[in-house]
C-alpha cells in the first residue's frame, strides 16, 4: 500500500516537471488585489504636493508625470491627510470603543478634548500674567504628555521554575508601555466613575491629573515599579 502511494507521488511529480502543461484545480493562480499592476499607490502626504517644481528631483518629476496618465488606487479608509489626524488618539478611541460603536467613541473623545481645552482656558484667564506662560492650553499636547507620564518602564512577567511561579521584572517595549497606559486610563474612567459623571468629564480630569504627574494611574505605575524593585532577586530568571 505504501509502495503504491510512493509510485503515485513520483508519477505526479514527473507530470508536473514535464514540458506538458497540467491543469491543477488546487493551484490556480489568483490575483488577491482588486487593482491591476498598472495602478499606482496613492500619496496622502500633503507636503509632497506643496513642493515647488524647482525643488523636485528628476525621479519625483517623472513620478508626477506618470500620475497624470496612470490610474491611482483608492486610499484605505484608515489613512487620512487631515492635519488633525493623530494615530495615538485614533488608537485610544478604538480601545475605548464598545460594541463596535465607533461613532460614539469618537464623539466621547472629541468631547474630552473640548473639556480639557475649556478647563485650561478658564485656568488661563484666571491666572496672573506671570503664570499664564506655564499653562498648556493645547489638548493634544496634554493628551500625549499625560499618557507619557503613565507609561511604566519595567513590568512583571510570570515565569515558572521548578514548579513555582515567580514575578520576574522585565523591561517593556514602547508599544507595550503605550498599551498599558491607555488601558489603565480607560479602566480607571469606567470602573471608578460616579454614575452621575459623564465619561468626557471623568476622562478629562484624569488626563489633566496625569499631565501634572498626579492621579491613580501615575500611582499605579509607581506601584508596579516598586513591585519590580522588590522582585529584582528573580531578574536572572529571564535568561536561565
Amino acid at each position: 500500500m505504501a509502495a503504491s502511494m510512493v509510485e503515485r507521488l513520483e508519477a505526479a511529480g514527473r507530470r508536473l516537471h514535464s514540458s506538458r502543461k497540467v491543469w491543477l484545480p488546487g493551484l490556480t493562480q489568483i490575483r488577491w488585489s482588486r487593482y491591476s499592476a498598472i495602478y499606482l499607490e496613492p500619496e496622502v502626504n500633503k507636503e509632497a504636493y506643496r513642493k515647488p517644481p524647482e525643488q523636485l528631483s528628476e525621479e519625483e518629476k517623472a513620478e508626477q508625470e506618470l500620475k497624470t496618465v496612470r490610474p491611482i488606487k483608492a486610499a484605505p479608509s484608515s489613512v487620512t491627510s487631515s492635519v488633525f489626524y493623530d494615530p495615538l488618539i485614533s488608537k485610544f478611541t478604538s480601545m475605548m470603543m464598545m460594541g463596535g460603536n465607533k461613532t460614539l467613541a469618537r464623539s466621547l473623545m472629541n468631547q474630552t478634548l473640548e473639556a480639557i481645552k475649556r478647563k485650561q482656558l478658564e485656568k488661563y484667564h484666571k491666572a496672573d500674567e506671570k503664570e499664564r506662560g506655564n499653562i498648556e492650553c493645547n489638548p493634544y499636547t496634554i493628551f500625549h504628555q499625560a499618557l507619557k507620564n503613565c507609561e511604566p518602564i519595567i513590568g512583571l512577567v510570570n515565569i515558572q521554575k521548578g514548579g513555582r511561579s515567580y514575578q520576574v521584572p522585565t523591561p517593556l517595549k514602547d508599544n507595550r508601555r503605550r498599551f498599558l497606559s491607555m488601558r489603565w486610563m480607560i479602566t480607571e474612567c469606567r470602573e471608578n466613575k460616579h454614575h452621575r459623571t459623564y465619561m468626557p468629564e471623568k476622562l478629562s480630569s484624569e488626563l489633566l491629573a496625569a499631565f501634572h504627574n498626579e492621579g491613580p494611574i501615575v500611582k499605579k505605575k509607581h506601584e508596579m515599579h516598586k513591585m519590580a524593585e522588590a522582585n529584582r532577586a528573580f531578574a536572572h530568571f529571564r535568561w536561565w
